[in-house]
């Protein structure tokens, strides 16, 4: 099969690109509006950018209508947030808050998730996740106009929070105790469980 996206949808497109370009990593993100109310929202167009210095990004899309996410319009208020990555154990809750809530109805207090503070910004982070990046924005770039347009939100991060129990015995983030889930397409979503090794090649050449 060979196809011209730009001769598509948009959304036949999307499903296309989230149907091939898999497992996603889920990023669980709480932001503040500008009057201190909190949001919580998953998006798996999600990655690291560099180390150096220590940044991220995630992609959130257009509402159908064509307006900004919730997410979009806290940042621009509030350029802060906290970027949590998604166990098995947590994939539930972290489904709920793909729900359209009220602008400025809380999913913590929606849907049960107990908050905690943060240390380096101001949005609040999931207690029970494994790991959360307190994260400052560096830049949202726009790409494309109206319905199934999308943010891309790039940001420093400035803390993290790992927990003692996905730390395995040296001290390094153990795949299995940490446990993560992937979106692929549809609804359907993946665990890390099954896992191999390959040896990297040498690459000082």
């Amino acid at each position: 099969m060979q196809l011209d996206l730009s001769a598509l949808s948009a959304r036949d497109a999307y499903g296309w690109l989230s149907g091939l370009i898999t497992p996603r990593p889920i990023a669980w993100v709480s932001t503040l509006d500008a009057e201190g109310r909190s949001n919580l929202a998953p998006f798996s167009f999600f990655n690291g950018v560099t180390s150096a210095p220590p940044t991220l990004l995630f992609i959130p899309v257009n509402l159908r209508d064509g307006a900004k996410k919730d997410t979009v319009l806290n940042l621009e208020a509030v350029p802060e947030c906290v970027v949590h990555i998604v166990p098995h154990a947590l994939a539930a809750q972290m489904n709920a808050c793909a729900a359209r809530l009220p602008r400025g109805e809380s999913e913590f207090a929606a849907f049960g998730i107990e908050a905690a503070p943060s240390v380096k910004v101001r949005p609040p982070r999931v207690a029970a996740a494994p790991a959360a990046f307190e994260c400052r924005v560096r830049q949202i770039v726009p790409v494309g106009e109206g319905p199934m347009a999308a943010h891309v939100v790039i940001c420093d991060i400035l803390w993290l929070h790992v927990r003692d129990e996905v730390l395995g015995p040296d001290g390094a983030v153990d795949a299995a105790r940490l446990d993560t889930v992937g979106r692929l397409g549809g609804e359907d979503y993946a665990t890390t469980r099954d896992r191999f090794t390959l040896e990297r090649p040498d690459r000082r050449r």
